[in-house]
């Protein structure tokens, strides 16, 4: 056998040397374009012709997304809008019980805050700042005092405000203390809760003992009354039990309690739940008018309104936080909507350019995306909505004026008007707002698209009232408590230092 060459040879009959300098100078020096003879078996016009890009983009392959199926029907997104996930599971600690055998001590917030009644309303103040999850401050006699003799929360410090920046009118029996009041408060002189406890009404503290069971609350909460003081053998106060906690804990239990459950599916319309008699403020009215408005009538919040009487926010007692020193006072004279910008702007500092609330609903929404709203939000009501109306181009016009608003029929919300109402369907102002003396078209806003005509509003009363009704319980008619509370309206502020007062909250309700 002859022996095998030393010098491999390549596939080609080249050595490796010489194959690996051809290599070198082919990436070096790429080879000369081919022309038609050089291959025989291509065209001649393939070979001749480069397509350009627009060539290519005649026909362009079809795109994966052309063949994806939806990963939601528009269907299934409804439902998803009106059947809001909770807590599925079956929780152990209540499955298969009665929810009105449930003990209240299981479900009462023991975030209790106290102060005194020679506490200054400004150290009060902070106590109801300073993380207080149920917003409110129990007033005791003395330091030590384990009982509550009236309390202290956002409609107070509301109706405080105004007095002291003289835009109350009280009347001829709190003429003198409304002056001591503001005099006091111009020098910076330190006002106690015991000085300014003669200017609310007087009603008794509504507590139950911890042992007692949960169809007392919602007996109790379906009444109008919006917080219970829960207490132990000896009467100390050890909880504080609200409308919101309990329609919270109904929210992510339901799966339950059956007789429960099987409401968060019906439609509002259906339900007949809410009430149709409200109040609201045009955008472009005073803060300040939207801050009387509230305290003359027992509210904690008013709907904010456009010309087409669409909604474009809400004002609460509890956005007096926001005035609580004196560079925010200025803020009494610009209007609502701008007050509404600025609860955004510092909201969205705290959770995020995008966080905003939204606090409406329509009479096709299901009770179970009412009340995950209202939980979401940490609200006492919704707004019902329906199809946004149009809104004129010319200049607002004022509607009613804001001294006395009233009630008015089911299909058009008694309207406090400052300078007039604002343009336009918007359901989530921004940051713009509108200078002195004129009116902002609120359609150019975001979410403008997003809002309706404002027609009635869904309480968590009406809510707590029909769990009750619907569970064999037998709640007072709430429509007393807010006709009593207008009755009682006869001065102009009416601050709320009442303790256990039978919640505001009926606006609207």
């Amino acid at each position: 056998m002859d022996s095998v060459d030393s010098t491999a040879k390549s596939p080609s009959g080249c050595n490796s040397s010489s194959s690996s300098s051809s290599l070198g100078a082919a990436i070096s020096s790429p080879p000369e374009r081919s022309n038609s003879q050089s291959n025989p078996q291509k065209p001649s016009h393939i070979a001749s012709h480069r397509l350009s890009f627009a060539d290519n983009q005649r026909h362009p392959p079809p795109s994966p997304r052309a063949q994806r199926h939806p990963s939601f029907t528009q269907q299934a997104i409804q439902d998803l809008l009106n059947n809001p996930p909770s807590n599925r599971h079956v929780n152990p600690r209540y499955a298969g019980r009665d929810w009105r055998d449930i003990a209240l001590g299981e479900l009462a917030a023991d975030d209790v805050r106290w102060v005194d009644l020679d506490t200054s309303v400004e150290d009060a103040t902070m106590t109801l700042l300073k993380n207080n999850s149920s917003n409110v401050v129990l007033v005791r006699e003395t330091p030590t005092s384990k009982t509550s003799i009236s309390t202290f929360d956002y409609s107070d410090l509301n109706a405080y405000l105004l007095v002291v920046v003289g835009l109350a009118k009280p009347d001829e029996d709190n003429l003198e203390l409304y002056g001591q009041i503001s005099a006091k408060a111009q020098v910076q002189e330190a006002i106690s809760l015991r000085e300014i406890r003669e200017l609310s009404r007087k009603e008794q503290l509504v507590a139950l003992p911890s042992e007692s069971t949960l169809d007392k609350a919602m007996e109790a909460f379906g009444s109008g009354i919006h917080r219970l003081l829960i207490t132990n053998q000896t009467g100390e106060v050890t909880g504080i039990l609200s409308q919101l906690r309990l329609l919270e804990f109904f929210w992510q239990e339901a799966v339950n309690f059956p007789v429960i459950d099987r409401l968060y599916g019906s439609l509002l319309r259906d339900l007949q739940v809410g009430t149709q008699q409200i109040i609201a403020i045009n955008a472009d009215a005073p803060l300040a008018d939207a801050l009387l408005l509230m305290s003359n009538e027992g509210l904690t919040s008013v709907a904010v309104i456009d010309q087409g009487l669409n909604v474009v926010g809400n004002i609460s007692t509890a956005d007096v936080r926001h005035l609580t020193n004196a560079a925010s006072i200025p803020l009494l004279k610009s209007s609502c909507l701008h007050f509404i910008s600025v609860i955004l702007s510092e909201r969205g500092v705290e959770r995020g350019r995008d966080s905003f609330p939204v606090f409406y609903v329509n009479p096709y929404s299901t009770l179970a995306h009412t009340v995950a709203k209202l939980v979401a939000t940490n609200s006492h009501r919704m707004w019902v909505v329906e199809s946004a109306s149009p809104s004129p181009s010319a200049p607002a016009t004022p509607l009613l004026q804001a001294s006395h608003p009233g009630l008015t029929s089911a299909t058009a919300p008694a309207v406090a008007s400052g300078t007039g109402v604002t343009e336009g369907t918007s359901s989530s102002p921004g940051p713009q707002s509108p200078l002195p003396g004129q009116s902002l078209p609120t359609a150019g806003l975001p979410g403008s698209h997003l809002s309706g005509r404002l027609t009635g509003v869904v309480s968590l009363t009406d809510i707590l009232n029909l769990f009750a009704k619907s569970s064999g319980l037998h709640p007072a008619d709430p429509s007393e408590q807010r006709a009593r509370r207008r009755r009682s309206s006869s001065n102009s502020v009416r601050p709320s230092l009442d303790g256990g007062r039978v919640s505001h909250e009926f606006t609207r309700r």
